[in-house]
């Protein structure tokens, strides 16, 4: 099967069992040793927003995110994702739950938005796929508001064998970059110039805020 074919297979089944909480706490515990209730449980913060806050969310993948927000609640969000399936797949999910949010197809290197114009970022389960996570942290930090705060989280590579191993696989694969470890994420978040809030690892997730 060709690697573009095998990546768009691979994220339609995982946003499939991510956006079903009673099968990814199971998978999340024996793939990765994770407790896959606290990013649910983040993911609902966004429902406490103020009005007018700006909030990107890249890569949105499929639009777990959204589950987090109030039908009327008066927030911007933009969700970016550089696959236009999983574009497609935010956009049914918007739909569904009744919400208002501007789809780009964007490279999370390479942003198309301006200086200082958000006030939250959220990336969840997306920094290890990428070549370049460093870069795509410096990006998000670009975009934000002085004040404003990124959240999010990533697979990390030292958290045992069985998690190590898979990442192995993945990242031989072609749908994993090279990833990090929880240091490494530290040091991607305070290189770009982020005040780390909070830090902490679950298994091979490793869960992260910080401020601009």
């Amino acid at each position: 099967m060709p690697n573009w074919a095998t990546g768009r297979l691979h994220a339609v089944v995982y946003d499939y069992g991510v956006e079903r909480a009673w099968l990814a706490r199971p998978v999340g515990a024996l793939l990765w040793g994770t407790d896959t209730r606290e990013l649910f449980a983040t993911i609902r913060t966004l429902g406490a927003l103020p009005p007018g806050t700006a909030v990107l969310d890249v890569p949105c993948g499929g639009g777990l995110a959204l589950r987090g927000l109030r039908r009327d609640q008066d927030v911007r969000y933009v969700a970016a994702d550089i696959s236009p399936t999983m574009l497609d797949r935010t956009r049914q999910q918007a739909r569904r739950l009744g919400l208002d949010v501007e789809l780009v197809e964007a490279d999370i290197t390479r942003l198309p938005f301006a200086d200082n114009e958000f006030d939250l970022c959220v990336s969840f389960n997306g920094l290890h796929c990428l070549p370049d996570p460093a870069l795509a942290v410096r990006e998000l930090a670009r975009c934000l508001r002085p004040g404003g705060r990124l959240v999010g989280d990533t697979l990390v590579r030292q958290a045992g064998w069985r998690q190590d191993l898979a990442l192995t696989v993945f990242r031989r694969s072609g749908l994993f970059g090279p990833g990090g470890t929880a240091a490494d994420v530290e040091q991607w978040l305070a290189g770009a110039g982020l005040h780390v809030d909070h830090i902490e690892r679950s298994g091979a997730v490793t869960r992260f805020a910080a401020t601009r």
